[in-house]
């Protein structure tokens, strides 16, 4: 049985056993659209593809914050002090990640400092600096953060976060109530793109669509292991590649390109 988007938010909202008796997992997602992060009131509007149908809330959280990544119906909010929060928009529960700093925007060669305020200001090899707008976050901190599991699971003690960050070879790892991020090299090629949660263990995907999957320690506390996988050559002529988790697999996803007098078109999406 499918219920609607909808209909799933309005029994969730009733109280916290029925919150508990439907998870999300239960339920087709819904696609959260472009917002106003300067909107006073915090109006969102989620669409669901398979009812054809847009539900809106007002959610004051999101104001003043980029969406960085949504997983298990959580969204991950960043403000421009770089706090990372995760939000459930349909019943309203917070969780705090770490912030991120000057060592996470390092890692994409970028040079930061913290100025009164709590904002951030870019600095230049030239000397000169520049303030860190709230729609520029994600090109210097991060640009994906995906989970593990819901963080409201015991507490969240099953959740663990990774980040995908602006333009690295490394990615960020961390749990709901740690005080900052570690940074694990991915031992990649090129700077990781995106990151899935399959099978138990973080995957990370390179730009070029070569992956490496992350392994936990026998010791739980100490960071996660990276082994880059070998893989067959993808199709040439698919680009900008990524990985779909779709009941337990990896589907390689990429831009369809064609070259017509000299110019590269995209002229369709592969799976």
């Amino acid at each position: 049985m499918h219920e609607s988007g909808q209909d799933t938010a309005s029994f969730r909202l009733v109280c916290s056993p029925w919150c508990a008796a439907l998870p999300f997992e239960r339920f087709t997602p819904v696609l959260m659209l472009p917002f106003d992060p300067e909107s006073p009131e915090g109006d969102v509007t989620f669409y669901s593809v398979m009812d054809d149908m847009a539900i809106d809330l007002r959610l004051p959280e999101v104001r003043g914050k980029v969406v960085c990544g949504a997983s298990h119906g959580w969204l991950a909010l960043m403000d421009e002090a770089a706090s990372v929060t995760l939000l459930n928009p349909f019943t309203g529960g917070t969780v705090e990640l770490p912030p991120a700093d000057k060592n996470v925007a390092l890692a994409s060669f970028k040079t930061v400092a913290k100025v009164d305020g709590g904002g951030w200001v870019l600095r230049y090899t030239s000397g000169a600096a520049k303030p860190i707008q709230l729609n520029n976050m994600r090109d210097i901190f991060f640009r994906e953060i995906v989970l593990s599991a819901p963080p409201a699971n015991s507490g969240g003690v099953d959740c663990k976060a990774m980040a995908v960050l602006a333009n690295s070879a490394e990615i960020a790892f961390c749990r709901p109530g740690d005080t900052a991020w570690t940074l694990i090299d991915a031992k990649l090629e090129c700077p990781v793109t995106s990151v899935v949660y399959c099978q138990d263990r973080f995957v990370a995907i390179g730009f070029l669509g070569e992956i490496s999957i992350f392994s936990s320690n026998a010791d739980d506390a100490a960071p996660l292991t990276a082994s880059p996988l070998l893989l067959l050559p993808p199709p040439a002529h698919i680009h900008q590649r990524s990985y779909l988790h779709v009941n337990g697999q990896l589907h390689l996803v990429g831009a369809i390109l064609r070259v017509l007098d000299g110019t590269w078109y995209e002229t369709g999406l592969q799976v």
